[in-house]
């Protein structure tokens, strides 16, 4: 997946790039070509690297609930006494 990734974000890039350089030529192509390469980025990469991201890891870790507000005042207490 690391790999995928990387191969991904690379041909992402490399797109954008060549969209600028193409634009130089032929607007509305290299228009295109950027607008697709940004399109790709958010409908594949995105979800991709988000869901590689978050594999294996809980959302309540990362969400102020009660019990997670608790935690973070009995450390600010903590840190008081030191």
């Amino acid at each position: 997946m690391r790999y995928l990734l990387w191969l991904l974000f690379l041909g992402w890039t490399g797109g954008v790039f060549w969209g600028y350089y193409i634009r130089a030529q032929d607007y509305a192509l290299g228009e295109k070509i950027i607008g697709f390469s940004v399109l790709t980025a958010v409908v594949i990469y995105l979800p991709l690297f988000l869901y590689h991201r978050w594999k294996g890891k809980s959302l309540s870790d990362y969400t102020l609930t009660k019990e997670n507000l608790e935690k973070m005042q009995q450390r600010k207490d903590s840190m008081r006494k030191r």
